[in-house]
């Protein structure tokens, strides 16, 4: 067995023609949306990117225990795995946050691994004195503030360095086949060139886009041209909309549709080398993403802060599995997560999955639909639980989204872009072992309400003015009309709280969410330290 598997970040699934949208002309993805078995209810996990990958790698939720952070070293990780069975795992990846503090440990699983530099703040190219004056007339100053005190920030999460970080890193990149996304498939059809006839391997081909900054190539942006002529716009801020006008919001969703159509275009390239190569007989295609994003919709740019709508949680999945090739242009109502596709990707190479996962291989599902899960948790440490059965979803608040008693459950304290401080690390303990820590202790460090995890480091709290409530996704798709209902509610509560079980959640998350824990064999005592 072969695979390939191709994870974009922050791939909208709204945006995608073969999951219904008009917005975006993608005949790449609806081509391969041909060829595989069409997910309609995927879903995400944890939340954002590093603990969407977590989730990817371990099949199982992390939420609950922790923040962004490194794998840890009690978690499972699929290319590891599968490399110590014998099968060549290798990574491409544009991923900056691979090589920050908080990401430091998942490239090192994969047995061979090659890191396509320059992607928004990468610290690629060195430029001590940039053409401040010449970027800022290039660069829209809503989004690339030049004037602030890049040169001096207060801290390394200050984003006014990171956003002239990547003007410096686009000053090198001239033509198309300079920009990461283009140099991330020639790196791909590099390694299948070499290998394509060898067996068994896993290439995972991840390209940030289109995450922001939306730098799509010229002839991309051509096509989705808006009357904007105020410099480069394509990094918004999370934050409401009401500071938005309609020409920065049409110019903004232009340069997204801009870079998913260029995205598609060279996953088209993909496409076609399987075909020249006759790669379906005996390659599987997986086609996925870690999250999707708000380009204005509910009056909200970006993800992290607001409620985890479907334009977040809901995500595109697409499978091509040689053996289920009689299954092309077929869709399927399962309700999947980011961290089923660990365990489908041991299951495609007879791998088991170990104990600890609590994911579920969708490979049964290419043969025919069938019952999944019958409710699905996502979320963010700290944030509302999100929760869906595929016709509603739910998000539950806790009464106080800052109240202490929230810990951090780690091995490695790290966040995004630093060690966890000493305010931090004052408070640790050594707490019991989890059921999936393989009998290790793990250090208990109460989450302070300054410490630098997303999405306090941007000095940004969670947005509160929802509160918990319901949607139907099927009278009203765009979530539109939140309301209450104490039945649904209560199925609710019990999938949640079966999931939480399940995962062996920390006792304070039960009262967090005044979850009650009913009936269940096993106490949850991490409470205690050792």
């Amino acid at each position: 067995m072969k695979a390939v598997f191709v994870l974009f970040d922050s791939l909208c699934r709204n945006a995608l023609g073969c999951y219904g949208s008009p917005w975006v002309r993608t005949p790449n993805f609806d081509r391969f949306a041909q060829r595989g078995v069409t997910f309609d209810r995927h879903f995400v996990g944890s939340l954002p990117c590093m603990p969407a990958r977590r989730d990817l790698h371990t099949g199982r939720l992390n939420f609950m225990h922790r923040s962004w952070g490194p794998l840890e070293p009690f978690d499972n990780s699929f290319p590891q795995s599968m490399w110590l069975a014998g099968i060549h795992t290798h990574l491409i990846s544009d991923h900056l946050h691979y090589f920050e503090d908080g990401g430091s440990t998942y490239h090192n699983r994969f047995r061979t691994w090659d890191f396509v530099r320059g992607q928004e703040y990468d610290a690629w190219k060195a430029m001590v004195q940039p053409p401040v004056a010449r970027l800022r007339e290039k660069y829209a100053a809503k989004h690339y503030d030049f004037d602030s005190s890049w040169q001096h920030p207060k801290d390394i999460y200050d984003g006014s360095w990171k956003r002239i970080q990547h003007a410096i890193n686009s000053e090198f990149m001239v033509e198309e086949k300079d920009l990461p996304l283009a140099r991330c498939f020639a790196a791909g059809f590099e390694f299948l060139d070499v290998n394509r006839t060898a067996a068994p391997w896993f290439l995972m081909l991840e390209c940030f886009d289109p995450h922001e900054p939306f730098q799509a190539p010229a002839r991309f942006k051509e096509q989705y041209a808006t009357d904007w002529n105020a410099g480069i716009l394509d990094w918004p801020i999370y934050e409401k909309t009401t500071d938005s006008s309609p020409e920065e919001i049409a110019e903004i969703r232009a340069n997204y549709a801009a870079l998913v159509a260029a995205c598609d275009h060279y996953f088209g390239q993909l496409l076609d080398y399987f075909d020249r190569h006759d790669l379906w007989r005996d390659t599987a295609l997986i086609l996925s993403t870690d999250h999707g994003f708000l380009l204005a919709e509910h009056d909200w740019w970006g993800k992290n802060l607001q409620p985890y709508y479907t334009e977040i949680s809901h995500i595109p999945l697409i499978v091509h599995h040689p053996d289920f090739a009689s299954h092309a242009g077929e869709h399927r109502n399962a309700l999947t997560q980011t961290m089923d596709l660990m365990p489908t990707f041991l299951d495609l190479f007879g791998l088991p999955k170990p104990a600890e996962v609590r994911a579920h291989s969708v490979v049964p599902l290419l043969d025919a639909d069938a019952p999944h899960r019958d409710i699905g948790i996502f979320g963010m440490f700290g944030g509302p639980i999100g929760a869906t059965d595929g016709r509603y979803t739910y998000y539950l608040y806790p009464e106080d989204l800052y109240a202490p008693g929230l810990h951090e459950y780690t091995l490695m304290p790290m966040h995004l872009s630093s060690l966890f401080s000493a305010a931090e690390m004052k408070t640790a303990v050594m707490a019991k072992p989890f059921d999936f820590t393989k009998g290790m202790p793990l250090m208990r460090v109460d989450a302070l309400k300054d410490a630098r995890r997303i999405p306090i480091h941007d000095d940004k709290r969670f947005d509160s003015d929802l509160g918990t409530t319901l949607y139907d996704l099927v009278t009203d798709p765009r979530q539109a009309k939140p309301f209450r209902d104490a039945v649904l509610e209560r199925r609710f509560h019990a999938g949640i709280a079966r999931e939480l079980h399940a995962h062996d959640a920390p006792a304070e998350i039960y009262g967090r969410y005044a979850i009650q824990i009913e009936k269940m064999e096993t106490a949850i005592t991490h409470e205690e330290a050792l």
